[in-house]
């Protein structure tokens, strides 16, 4: 992707690996723009991955731009069999303009670059109907924790009083910083349990805030979901 200047940003399972959130992952998941420039850059990466898109929907910007996810299968020998899914739209997620300013650059020890969706955007698109996806955004939200609790930024303490799904230690937070903690209740509810201290009002808080993105996401991709039926009984 970086050679062919694509301009894409890693997520999925594999950024929360760099995120200190380890998840065993069969695919590449990448954050693109979809416009002309970028997906032809985009065909030649691929084709130089002898790629071929897979499944439905075939690709084709429109399905992008709509919210779908478009699947490849690699055949190259230093990629056999290696899945890229790539997408350019997410609920509840900014614009790939947005989400390229935020991004988190950084350097493996052989020298390859890597742009990844920042950790909150990470946070943001693992906010789904799927089961897998919430005990790793705990994971990821706690990492950040731990790693950064001794001496955090004011960024880092809205982003665990907002993220948090831990009662432990949103409990912790709310004792170490009560005055934000009252502030940020108005945009996150069940922080008022947190700073009161009521562990078991907080975990039914917890799951019933999960439910509720559960839910949206759900309906979300209804259409979606229509779409791509109506696509495979047409192939």
């Amino acid at each position: 992707m970086r050679a062919h200047r694509v301009r894409a940003l890693l997520m999925g399972g594999q950024a929360c690996v760099f995120y200190g959130a380890a998840e065993f992952s069969r695919d590449t998941d990448l954050a693109i723009v979809a416009d002309a420039v970028n997906l032809a850059r985009l065909r030649k990466a691929l084709a130089e991955l002898q790629a071929a898109a897979i499944a439905v929907p075939p690709f084709a910007v429109k399905f992008l731009r709509r919210g779908h996810a478009i699947h490849f299968r690699c055949q190259h020998p230093e990629a056999l069999r290696m899945r890229v899914d790539v997408m350019s739209k997410m609920r509840g997620v900014d614009a790939f303009a947005k989400l390229w300013r935020r991004r988190t650059s950084i350097e493996l020890p052989d020298g390859t670059k890597c742009d990844l969706l920042s950790l909150p955007d990470l946070v943001q698109a693992k906010k789904t109907q799927r089961d897998k996806d919430w005990p790793m955004i705990r994971r990821l939200v706690e990492a950040n924790y731990f790693q950064n609790r001794a001496k955090p930024s004011l960024a880092q303490i809205c982003f665990w009083f907002q993220e948090l799904r831990t009662p432990e230690l949103l409990l912790e937070l709310a004792r170490r910083y009560p005055s934000k903690c009252r502030r940020l209740a108005k945009q996150r509810v069940l922080l008022a349990q947190a700073q009161s201290g009521r562990m078991g009002e907080l975990e039914q808080a917890l799951l019933a805030e999960e439910s509720a993105e559960r839910g949206l996401d759900r309906r979300y991709w209804l259409p979606l979901k229509a779409e791509l039926e109506k696509l495979r009984h047409a192939k």
